[in-house]
């Protein structure tokens, strides 16, 4: 029997995410028509003998709730959301709920993290896992540019023996090109460890020179305590892959995001997430891939794709063009308007003939291996950063107005066109 964990965080994070994580918790943004996390939930339950998946965050339960309610009713498998009472660290988290990861003994279990994106190939990296009988924990791993790696966990790869000779999250300088994906699996020994670290951390409190501040001992990162700390050890291991893989930091991410996801499920036939939506069933003209509610209504003068996903109870109006985009849960775009790399927020309405537009982000094709950049809100000089445009929820554009590069937050009511701009 196996188990899956996902780590979604809390409200405290995601900052770069905003203003689409004041109304949707990140990890229930909609990607590809599906939250974000119910992507790896899809993962998890191709593998063989799952007996239950763990969501462990510090979301209020009232959040999360209904989303697991719903997944335990389309997938029939045991999910649960276990929720810390402080941010208790990516090791934290899983060493608080031990008892509710070890409980039915599990041959090994899945930790993923929650805003990571990927062709997530989960049972492939298990056999990779058994081959190592004294691996404590296998990691997927791929490649950045040498540059992009200080911005990620990066490791020094055995290549005869896969086995991980040295890990640093984040160096100050270069160490290597091979980056950690946040996909793993471990055996249930490494609560072992895990403990011991917890320990040493208790003792260090009550010294008086103690470095923690008032930190609480619960509190541990996975990878600067503990993967860090077995590097050398003979008992971690690098599975290389070269599949597709981003995270999800920026609202620029979650279009590229949304691009690969509608690619992955087309050619994966098998998946249930062709029972979501009507996709190319929509009677407009259609570049593929996109994605449509079953429940939206759009003209059949309307061009959308490529690259669209358009949410539950949304309305396009006559001759509109989408491309590069996300129409959140019933916004409304009217006749003749067009949005290209946009994200359009819950209840938003554009008027007739507005263009709304942005700046595509993607990784540099140029560059072998380039992963995207997260850029600030704000570069050197205090201007903006060119990103996609994002409307929060509710936010009323009127009629015959040009946004370009900006970020209006919820419930505004916009008056002009504005540019590189953002509205508070």
């Amino acid at each position: 029997m196996l188990k899956a964990v996902i780590l979604i965080g809390g409200p405290q994070k995601g900052t770069r995410f905003r203003p689409l994580s004041l109304d949707i918790p990140k990890p229930l943004f909609p990607v590809a028509g599906l939250p974000l996390i119910q992507h790896h939930i899809e993962a998890c339950i191709l593998l063989k003998n799952l007996g239950e998946i763990l969501l462990i965050g510090f979301y209020p339960s009232n959040q999360i709730e209904p989303f697991v309610n719903e997944m335990q009713r389309i997938y029939n498998i045991t999910i649960k959301y276990l929720q810390e009472y402080t941010a208790l660290g990516t090791a934290g988290g899983l060493f608080h709920f031990r008892d509710q990861i070890r409980c039915g003994n599990p041959d090994a279990f899945f930790v993923l993290n929650g805003d990571v994106c990927a062709d997530f190939q989960l049972e492939y990296l298990y056999e990779f896992h058994n081959n190592n009988p004294n691996a404590l924990v296998s990691m997927m791993y791929t490649e950045a540019t040498k540059q992009q790696s200080l911005n990620f966990g990066c490791m020094v790869i055995d290549k005869k023996t896969n086995e991980v000779a040295h890990y640093v999250e984040k160096p100050c300088s270069y160490v290597s090109a091979y980056i950690n994906c946040g996909i793993y699996v471990f055996s249930l020994d490494i609560f072992q460890t895990i403990g011991e670290v917890f320990s040493n951390k208790q003792s260090d409190l009550f010294k008086p020179d103690s470095s923690n501040g008032n930190r609480e001992a619960s509190h541990m990162q996975l990878e600067n305590e503990i993967l860090a700390r077995l590097s050398g050890t003979g008992k971690f291991f690098g599975l290389h892959v070269d599949t597709w893989w981003s995270q999800l930091k920026t609202a620029g991410s979650a279009i590229y995001a949304n691009r690969h996801y509608l690619e992955l499920y087309k050619k994966a036939a098998n998946r249930k997430f062709h029972s979501h939506g009507k996709g190319d069933e929509v009677l407009c003209t259609v570049i593929p891939d996109i994605y449509v509610d079953s429940t939206a209504i759009v003209d059949p003068s309307a061009v959308i794709g490529p690259n669209v996903s358009i949410g539950p109870g949304v309305v396009v109006g006559a001759g509109v063009r989408i491309q590069e985009s996300i129409v959140l849960a019933n916004a409304v775009i009217e006749d003749h308007s067009l949005v290209l790399h946009s994200i359009i927020g819950t209840q938003s309405r554009i008027g007739k003939w507005a263009r709304v537009e942005g700046t595509p982000t993607d990784p540099d094709p140029n560059k072998p291996f380039a992963k995207m950049e997260n850029l600030p809100l704000f570069n050197r000089d205090g201007r903006l950063n060119p990103s996609i445009t994002i409307l929060g929820c509710r936010v009323s554009v009127p009629s015959e107005t040009i946004l370009l590069n900006s970020i209006v937050l919820p419930n505004k009511e916009l008056a002009r066109s504005i540019k590189n701009e953002i509205i508070l």
